[in-house]
């Protein structure tokens, strides 16, 4: 493990860099027999004195962590922690500061291929960016929203604590914009779209009603008729609010990693989110870390990085506050579901294979309960199909859109 762990420290500055500010010092722990380690500038070596905390799990888990393509809920130190697969204890802080430098080091978040290469003259995408100005709760909104194509309007809503930019593979595909006129916008706070006047006096957070009335404040001012709304995470639990309560503006909706509640699982930290948004700790980095545990290890690695770099560029406090949505208040285990049978549009479910938050079987869970027209497990994907793969999600996608169509 040294020899590995220390091959990668040398052939990357990213990890040489992160390195070089206060030395770490933990124990791994291997069926019960602990290896003290000590990373710093120079290095990775054998640790002595006292851990500030330790990351323990079975032999069987470890090698999981290390082989080409891992199994669910062992892709990364996060994703085995999620799943109970990785105990850590002690200084929980230390840990989460360290995170991303972890991952680096000790899960394959990169491969060996050289990135693709660009294109020989200039281009520029069919994409437009536009800002749309809209008085929302009596103040001021400037939201920004990126389109291409045209046809039955396809609404984007991204995950939480990024923006619309995980929307660009499918603005940029030819395969759906000639049929659909696809939009993906940033929520109030997140990417271009600045918060309203006087957020410095207030706590971001996201609230079913705020988001649902957000959305359909959009679709208004766009003066969208009846257009397919198509969201991930948290994006893909507001799809069934949406359904349930406005069902006949849409002509159908697409849950993307869709389930009726979310909770993290980890062990050692009572208050997990908290980390998110906390002044000694780099919430950028430690959102990017913890996404990369949500990514399928088949997904390529510019798609992974980029995927992460969104959430290394949220503002301090806005994935913490959208989490709170996605654990909290968009619950749906207060029998509302129930009523997803009911709704007047068809409701359409793709569930990534590798995704320890919205699992395959919390999403057949959904797609049982609503009587769903379509479920599928998407293989080798994870929590961020339209970014981390968008090739394969292609394939998933095609189907669902030919089939709105017909319908």
């Amino acid at each position: 493990m040294l020899e590995r762990l220390g091959a990668r420290f040398d052939a990357s500055p990213q990890i040489r860099l992160l390195a070089g500010l206060d030395p770490i010092r933990f124990d791994v722990v291997r069926d019960g027999a602990a290896t003290p380690l000590r990373i710093d500038g120079a290095g990775v070596h054998p640790g002595a004195g006292p851990a500030g905390f330790v990351m323990a799990a079975t032999a069987a888990a470890w090698d999981e962590l290390a082989a080409p393509a891992p199994k669910p809920g062992f892709q990364t130190l996060t994703t085995m922690r999620r799943t109970q697969n990785l105990i850590v204890t002690g200084d929980m802080a230390a840990f989460f500061r360290a995170t991303l430098l972890l991952e680096m080091l000790f899960s394959n978040l990169s491969e060996d291929a050289p990135p693709a290469a660009e294109p020989a003259e200039p281009a520029l995408e069919p994409v437009v960016g536009r800002y749309l100005r809209l008085n929302f709760r009596g103040r001021p909104h400037r939201i920004y929203f990126e389109e291409a194509g045209a046809g039955t309007p396809l609404l984007c809503l991204h995950t939480a604590g990024s923006d619309g930019r995980q929307f660009r593979h499918i603005l940029n595909d030819a395969g759906v914009t000639d049929r659909f006129r696809v939009i993906a916008f940033d929520l109030p706070w997140h990417g271009k779209s600045s918060p309203p006047p006087g957020f410095e006096h207030e706590v971001y957070e996201l609230t079913t009603d705020l988001y649902v009335e957000t959305v359909m404040a959009v679709v208004d001012a766009l003066r969208l008729e009846r257009p397919v709304v198509m969201g991930c995470s948290i994006g893909g639990r507001v799809v069934l609010h949406l359904a349930l309560r406005h069902g006949k503006r849409f002509r159908a909706v697409i849950g993307l990693q869709s389930a009726l509640y979310a909770e993290d699982r980890s062990l050692g930290d009572p208050a997990p989110e908290r980390a998110l948004h906390r002044p000694d700790i780099h919430g950028g980095m430690l959102s990017g870390a913890s996404m990369a545990g949500m990514i399928a290890p088949q997904s390529p690695a510019a798609e992974r990085w980029e995927t992460m770099w969104h959430y290394m560029q949220g503002g301090p406090g806005i994935f913490h506050g959208d989490v709170q949505y996605y654990f909290k208040d968009g619950d749906l285990r207060n029998g509302l579901a129930d009523n997803l049978k009911s709704s007047d549009c068809p409701l359409y479910l793709l569930s990534g294979e590798y995704d320890p938050s919205a699992t395959p079987e919390m999403g057949r869970e959904v797609a049982d309960l609503a009587g769903a027209a379509h479920f599928a497990v998407m293989r080798g994907m994870g929590h961020f199909p339209m970014s981390e793969n968008p090739a394969l999600f292609r394939e998933y996608l095609l189907p669902v859109l030919e089939e709105i169509e017909r319908s």
